[in-house]
């Protein structure tokens, strides 16, 4: 064999191992990141934890404010948004969060049958696997009707049972024909109650932070008005 084969041949082995090296790392990372989103998607809930709705809360239940949601679990702005609805009742102690389906008839039948997964999830195994869900959901959805890619974690059989239920296929339809009688037709769609002075504020499409702080002063300023 001529020598600078040899040598070419040699000088490829570094290269190599660290392509394995890496190629290891990169699997090692992703494992990690993957049970980190599965934790964060509601994979591991505590099933003891009790059952508190419909209508389902997040937050403070003695808050002032309610922040009532009408949302579609296919609506791609919903997506965006009630992640961070989530996290924003979360930093805002004053404001608990009401869950209300309005699932689109564009986006049927996954879009009900999303809602009567989350539905029976909390009626099974508490408030908390609710919430989970509708991360989970929102998480994996590719949106517009299609559904998530892979089947749902805990679907076992009382949550099948349940999801089979005309019971639980009542709730959503209820819901979905109260927003439409009130007026409302689009998702997202929030109304903010303040239970002090039983002002509302109704506010449609995808808001940010600053619309919601807004809206929670304009209302204050209005109970300070009504009551100097």
């Amino acid at each position: 064999m001529p020598r600078y084969l040899f040598i070419r041949r040699r000088r490829r082995w570094p290269q190599i191992l660290f392509t394995l090296a890496l190629a290891l790392f990169t699997g090692i990372v992703g494992i990690f990141l993957l049970n980190g989103s599965q934790q964060q998607a509601g994979f591991f809930f505590n099933s003891g934890d009790k059952q508190s709705g419909p209508p389902w809360i997040y937050g403070n239940n003695a808050a002032r404010f309610t922040l009532v949601t009408f949302a579609d679990f296919e609506c791609p702005y919903c997506q965006v948004m009630i992640p961070l609805l989530l996290r924003w009742v979360k930093k805002n102690p004053d404001v608990a969060l009401q869950w209300h389906n309005l699932p689109l008839p564009s986006h049927e039948p996954m879009a009900s049958y999303e809602a009567r997964l989350a539905e029976c999830q909390g009626a099974v195994n508490g408030t908390t696997a609710f919430w989970e869900t509708v991360t989970w959901i929102y998480m994996h959805t590719r949106g517009e009707g299609r559904g998530p890619a892979i089947v749902s974690p805990h679907l076992d059989t009382a949550v099948q049972t349940c999801l089979d239920s005309e019971q639980t296929a009542a709730i959503v339809r209820t819901q979905s024909h109260e927003a439409m009688a009130d007026g409302i037709t689009a998702t997202p769609t929030l109304r903010l109650l303040d239970h002090k002075t039983g002002r509302s504020l109704t506010l449609e499409g995808v808001v940010n932070d600053d619309v919601l702080l807004s809206a929670l002063d304009w209302l204050s300023g209005a109970s300070e008005i009504a009551d100097p």
